[in-house]
């Protein structure tokens, strides 16, 4: 397994993916983040004057046929010196036989939970795409008492989301999950510069799907989470309330339109979904998505407007932001125009040159370690996917409440279960 590299080749693959910037363990548990250029300094001075001491043991969990290994969420970790790879379990024979070969375990399992009872493990990769797997990958994992780094969505239930935040604080063991963009330079840099008053007031986020064949409500499980993901920074927390229209050929949702989801997400219904939530401090958040209505550049972003201007934000590590400093939000009126934001600041060619997925996951993969040995949250959290998780459950509440509700929600049984 190529996975020995030297100290300062491994700084240097650090400085390339943009990892180093995401060190810093400043974005609390609600999403938010104060970007601290000196706190960024001290992260890379520390990593350069202490070697990595503590190795990792890991286990990787895979499901070929049944959301394999999710965006290559395996790979990443055959590239940190400071990992060994112990076993992987994967119960498709051929699967499991390609991930061997590919990642270089010692061992190779076909049940995970095998894995899991007999092998001594500090952390685990739950990497299949479908959730309908992750609630019992999340229990057996913690009842081996090993932190995770795991594929997105979450679990399909706030049952299952509450059951598997009480496992892992009960033995003070840290989550985290793959929405990369949260680890992206990008993203720091945009919020800094709405810190700074760049676009003025936080007045409003808007956002849409990607709004494909799986527009609605399959769109608001798997795309949606990276929206909330990145809402739920800009705007500093949880929201309070939602209110939200769901249809299905322009009818109002009914329990006859429930199906079970594709990719394991449990009951689904709707393909047009309009959503608002409402935040703390004021600020409103948006989402919609209407089933084949996609758009080529797609519309799936996350807009932030302001009272000076508007920012918007794609989805992922290291995507870019695009800045407009006009308070009219109307550059055909105003004359002004759209700026790129990179990592270095608005107009700034971008410094990281690997923006990949991989590189992404390594992002997250060295947060929570960092976040493990600290004693802190990792960026994207347990608690965080659990809000994001509540978001996406809360929309479906509206439309079965038929009114404006009140988050954290106080049933915690998926609402289209209860639709009579």
């Amino acid at each position: 397994m190529n996975n020995h590299f030297n100290r300062r080749g491994f700084q240097s693959s650090l400085v390339a993916t943009g990892l180093l910037a995401s060190l810093q363990p400043t974005r609390s548990a609600l999403g938010q983040l104060a970007f601290n250029p000196a706190q960024n300094e001290l992260a890379q001075n520390e990593l350069a004057q202490k070697e990595q001491t503590r190795k990792y043991r890991v286990g990787i969990i895979g499901a070929t046929g049944r959301g394999d290994y999710g965006h290559a969420v395996d790979v990443p970790f055959t590239k940190l010196p400071n990992v060994e790879i112990v076993a992987c379990a994967d119960a498709n024979p051929q699967g499991l036989a390609k991930a061997t070969e590919r990642l270089g375990p010692k061992k190779s399992y076909a049940d995970y939970k095998e894995m899991l009872g007999k092998e001594t493990l500090d952390l685990v990769a739950i990497c299949p795409r479908w959730i309908d797997q992750h609630f019992e990958m999340l229990a057996a994992a913690a009842q081996a008492n090993c932190h995770v780094y795991m594929e997105k969505p979450f679990c399909r239930s706030l049952l299952e989301c509450d059951q598997i935040r009480k496992d892992f604080e009960a033995k003070n063991l840290k989550l985290a999950i793959a929405h990369t963009g949260l680890y992206s330079p990008v993203l720091d840099t945009s919020l800094k510069l709405i810190r700074q008053g760049a676009i003025g007031e936080v007045l409003e986020l808007r956002a849409r799907g990607k709004e494909d064949h799986r527009g609605g409500a399959e769109d608001l499980w798997v795309l949606g989470s990276h929206i909330f993901a990145l809402m739920r920074s800009f705007a500093q927390g949880d929201p309070i309330r939602c209110s939200a229209k769901i249809s299905h050929q322009g009818q109002p949702i009914r329990k006859e339109h429930v199906v079970d989801g594709n990719e394991g997400l449990g009951p689904l219904a709707g393909d047009d979904v309009q959503a608002l939530y409402t935040f703390p401090n004021g600020i409103r958040g948006s989402f919609g998505s209407r089933k084949s209505m996609a758009a080529n550049p797609s519309r799936f972003a996350l807009q932030v407007f302001g009272s000076k201007g508007v920012l918007e934000i794609e989805s992922g590590y290291l995507a870019p932001a695009y800045i407009l400093q006009d308070g009219s939000w109307s550059p055909g009126r105003s004359g002004k125009k759209w700026e790129k934001v990179t990592s270095a600041g608005i107009g700034l060619e971008e410094p990281i040159k690997e923006g990949t997925y991989e590189a992404g996951h390594l992002a997250a993969i060295g947060d929570l370690m960092l976040a493990i040995e600290n004693q802190r949250e990792p960026k994207c959290s347990l608690r965080d996917a659990l809000g994001i998780t509540e978001m996406i459950l809360a929309t479906f509440e509206s439309q079965r409440a038929g009114q404006e509700i009140a988050l954290p929600l106080e049933s915690r049984i998926h609402p289209l279960t209860l639709l009579g």
